[in-house]
């Protein structure tokens, strides 16, 4: 089950009658909690890109449900004809349904495909086989910040030669071999860079996202909030700096100088909160 993060922080400005748009549906956790508050009459549109997750939605008689990706952000609102968004909230990454569940290869503790997909439309099989040495070493070391990014990538086109690398456990032995010893004994596992950056460059994730706040802007009502959860300095720093420059062009206002973090009690109770932190911005 995927357990929404700052619950409370994300839903405690919701008023009734008014409408959001929830871009990362996942669940449904921060979903369902607005709609608690913005009845009778306001209005979730909510946007989930993975098919599977998108099924398992409960339906509500004031959600709109779309099986999308927030690329599409304008297009969708105005196909709905969804009118005086109050907010806006993007929770960006996986869930806990691609980890646990997927069977995709989100994980580096479980033996599976290496797909690691919302949406079908590439793989990180594909990634690993077909890209160049120089193209694989550039998205390990961007998007994972993979200090072994180089050595990395030489050893997934030497044993690539040899017989194709599809699964999981394959490419954690590949990073294992590549590293030096001390750097299997971290805090962090020593794959999760690398498995980050995968799933990053098959999703597209941070060009979908810049690409997407924009829009969110548009379409968001004056005194409506934009609000975005990130689980990575990535992440984090793309939200940041367009918050930045949009309050600088008189376009908003933030109201979150520092990020909103979890409290203890809520990484007691879900771990996997740890690393998020919510930025807020208010349309002027």
């Amino acid at each position: 089950m995927h357990i929404p993060v700052l619950l409370k922080e994300i839903t405690e400005g919701v008023q009734p009658n008014e409408n959001y748009v929830d871009c990362t549906m996942n669940g449904g956790g921060h979903t369902r909690e607005i709609l608690k508050k913005n009845g009778p009459k306001g209005k979730v549109l909510g946007i989930e890109i993975d098919k599977e997750i998108f099924d398992q939605v409960e339906q509500h008689e004031r959600l709109i449900p779309v099986n999308d990706s927030y690329i599409n952000l304008k297009k969708i609102v105005e196909e709905n004809g969804f009118e005086n968004i109050k907010g806006i909230l993007f929770d960006i990454g996986m869930s806990s349904y691609h980890v646990d569940s997927s069977k995709r290869g989100f994980s580096f503790q479980k033996d599976e495909p290496l797909v690691m997909s919302y949406d079908g439309s590439m793989s990180a099989e594909e990634i690993l086989n077909e890209w160049r040495e120089d193209e694989i070493e550039k998205i390990i070391k961007e998007y994972g910040e993979e200090e072994f990014a180089r050595k990395i990538s030489k050893k997934i086109v030497e044993r690539r030669k040899g017989e194709k690398i599809k699964s999981t456990l394959q490419l954690v032995s590949i990073i294992k071999e590549a590293t030096p010893g001390w750097y299997h004994h971290g805090k962090t596992h020593f794959a999760t860079r690398t498995f980050q950056a995968l799933r990053i460059a098959v999703n597209d994730e941070l060009n979908n996202f810049k690409s997407a706040l924009p829009q969110a802007l548009e379409i968001l009502d004056k005194g409506g909030r934009l609000m975005a959860i990130s689980f990575h300095s990535l992440e984090d720093r793309i939200i940041k700096e367009f918050l930045k420059e949009k309050e600088r062009s008189g376009e908003l206002k933030i109201i979150t100088n520092k990020p909103i973090v979890p409290g203890e009690e809520e990484i007691r109770i879900n771990p996997r909160s740890r690393s998020s932190k919510l930025r807020i911005g208010i349309k002027i």
